[in-house]
């Protein structure tokens, strides 16, 4: 069976993506602007290059009284050119999915879902202290990829620091066994990366 996305609608392509590109890692977005904090999660994300130190995440597009418009996480990085891209483990799994609701612009999901703020150390929004891992971003480009609802933006952002928790680092090295990051399946599902195995490359 062969599929053509301009053959199926497009609800039912996204869903045909999202499960079979997975597990997703899930970048928890923070941003400010004029002094209201935002925090969502995003899981088309991934690193895009190691020299210079670059990620990438999509925000789509929503529908706001029906008509399309860009996600708060966006338009502050539009106007700032600053986030903070926090990961995600089993124990903020039920915070980030509060923080993954559709909510005003004036509300504050740190304290919607009970998180700490942390001050950043180059840039001015905070971070998730909840997280073990904090990247800290100046905005490179946002590539627009359309301007209908479900279309998105490839947002990508330069690192320009890393706060790593104390507890994650073995003799000052990142010890993979600490991290037990989530990632993003189809629907409503989530993954763990507590089971792994290694192959050694040819």
């Amino acid at each position: 069976m062969n599929v053509r996305p301009d053959q199926l609608p497009h609800n039912d392509f996204y869903r045909m993506l999202i499960s079979t590109v997975a597990p997703r890692p899930i970048a928890w977005v923070s941003t400010l602007n004029h002094g209201h904090l935002n925090l969502a999660p995003f899981s088309f994300f991934n690193v895009v290059s190691a020299k210079p130190p670059m990620l990438g995440f999509s925000p789509a597009l929503r529908l706001v009284h029906d008509k399309p418009a860009p996600k708060d996480t966006l338009r502050n990085i539009r106007e700032t050119g600053e986030f903070v891209v926090n990961l995600v483990t089993f124990a903020a799994a039920e915070a980030m999915n509060i923080t993954s609701g559709e909510y005003e612009s004036s509300v504050d999901e740190f304290e919607l879902a009970k998180l700490t703020a942390r001050p950043s150390l180059l840039v001015r929004p905070p971070q998730v202290a909840e997280s073990p891992v904090s990247f800290e971003c100046k905005l490179n480009r946002i590539i627009d990829f359309g301007t209908e609802p479900g279309s998105s933006s490839l947002v990508i952002g330069e690192i320009v620091c890393v706060h790593f928790e104390d507890g994650v680092l073995k003799e000052g090295r990142l010890d993979p066994d600490a991290l037990d990051l989530i990632g993003r399946m189809g629907g409503t599902q989530y993954s763990r990366t507590v089971q792994r195995f290694d192959m050694k490359r040819p």
